[in-house]
């Protein structure tokens, strides 16, 4: 099996949730389509602004009169952690994670808690001992104040983190941070043009330890 990855080694791995660990876009599409004719946005402009971000920040920018973006956001996440219709794990996430030592992996997801929570339990997803959610910062991706936050709870630099993304805008935000970025390309309908490292999917891939005790990606033939 060949994969493209990086041969470095890390002190910890920051996983982005939705597009990298599981793929929860039938369930997000449906939901913020309502969303989008009831405010007389175009549907097929706007979809693809609302993966990797915020529920806030994604209606803020829409810049529509009248709208309460904290309020119409909370609607948003009533009716997503509702709706997990066909959220499934990326192929091979959930024994990678699995494999991973406990203390050293975070997730780092734009979604709020609640709504994390529901959709890690439809795919099967381990969680985390750390999480960072939308509760926990400010300003969303792709500010690299989530993945700061994340490292340092972890009690490591953001610089010796390897973050997992699909994204441009948490793809951006670990750049921000300094970490390095591997690029998960399982629910990309197309190529992906970028300069980091990619990998479909955690089918035969493992992480080994080094004389250092640091994690190294590893294929598994």
């Amino acid at each position: 099996m060949s994969v493209k990855h990086s041969s470095k080694a890390y002190h910890a791995f920051l996983f982005d949730m939705d597009g990298t660990l599981l793929n929860s876009i039938a369930a997000a599409e449906r939901i913020w389509t309502r969303w989008a004719l009831r405010h007389g946005v175009d549907v097929a402009a706007f979809l693809p602004t609302i993966h990797g971000v915020r529920a806030i920040d994604t209606i803020a920018r829409q810049h529509l009169p009248g709208v309460d973006a904290q309020a119409e956001a909370e609607r948003i996440t009533r009716e997503e952690i509702e709706d997990v219709e066909g959220v499934v794990a990326v192929p091979g996430a959930v024994a990678f994670l699995n494999g991973l030592p406990p203390e050293r992996w975070a997730i780092v997801t734009s979604a709020p808690m609640a709504l994390a929570l529901r959709r890690m339990e439809a795919a099967g997803i381990p969680r985390s001992a750390v999480m960072v959610t939308a509760e926990d910062v400010s300003d969303g991706k792709p500010n690299p104040a989530c993945y700061r936050l994340a490292a340092e709870r972890l009690r490591v630099a953001s610089e010796d983190c390897l973050v997992f993304e699909d994204a441009d805008a948490g793809i951006r935000a670990g750049e921000a941070a300094g970490a390095d970025v591997m690029v998960v390309t399982a629910t990309h309908v197309h190529p992906v043009d970028t300069v980091h490292p990619s990998i479909k999917d955690y089918l035969g891939l493992g992480v080994g330890l080094d004389a250092s005790g640091l994690m190294q990606l590893n294929t598994i033939l």
